[in-house]
């Protein structure tokens, strides 16, 4: 799962957050907080990379989260997104990639009742890499974009800390991964899956 995650006003990242903020969809949004950097949350709204309707990749302004009927959905599955009525139009057609500097998750340790129970909070990046591509699905509710964030098996070496973690291509995948005429499918075997990991603060 992916729950948070972290933007940095990195030389990297500040002419993507650049784009977003010149968008004419930021009133769309309402009271909707915008974020620019910092400790990411479900609801937020964040730069994120697709297609635009003249099929050319832009940035656009995209509120974390999908409506449904029990409450906010921020995550999917990548090995069953196609197989949902959610999600199946937009894994055909409707990818995005939000950039990210990292991703936070809770270590999951075994309690005394059996019961999992939150430990040490790690900030998670691919190894060597600028911008974390956070890879997801959107759609539009009620005239501005909202996306959710694909998930998948962990990598080895952090496995320990959660069974799942988000999909994430390297910049030269990121292109093809938002292209509506792109088989996703085709794709999936390209996540990284070296990742650099600590305990965040």
């Amino acid at each position: 799962m992916c729950g948070r995650f972290h933007l940095e006003e990195s030389p990297e990242l500040r002419p993507i957050i650049e784009e977003m903020n010149r968008s004419p969809l930021l009133p769309f949004f309402g009271d909707a907080a915008v974020m620019t950097h910092g400790e990411i949350r479900p609801s937020a709204v964040v730069p994120a990379v697709a297609f635009s309707r003249a099929g050319k990749k832009a940035v656009f302004p995209m509120k974390w989260g999908f409506q449904g009927k029990s409450g906010l959905l921020i995550n999917a599955r990548t090995e069953t997104a196609s197989e949902k009525p959610l999600f199946r139009e937009a894994w055909r057609a409707h990818r995005c990639a939000v950039p990210a500097s990292c991703y936070y998750e809770w270590e999951h340790l075994p309690g005394a009742n059996g019961k999992k129970t939150l430990g040490p909070k790690y900030a998670i990046r691919p190894a060597g890499a600028a911008i974390t591509w956070l890879c997801g699905l959107y759609r539009m509710e009620n005239g501005a974009p909202a996306f959710v964030i694909l998930t998948r098996e962990p990598a080895e070496d952090i496995r320990f800390i959660h069974d799942r973690m988000p999909f994430i291509l390297p910049d030269a995948d990121v292109d093809e991964w938002i292209r509506p005429d792109t088989d996703p499918d085709c794709l999936v075997s390209h996540a990284l899956r070296e990742m650099a990991f600590e305990k965040a603060v």
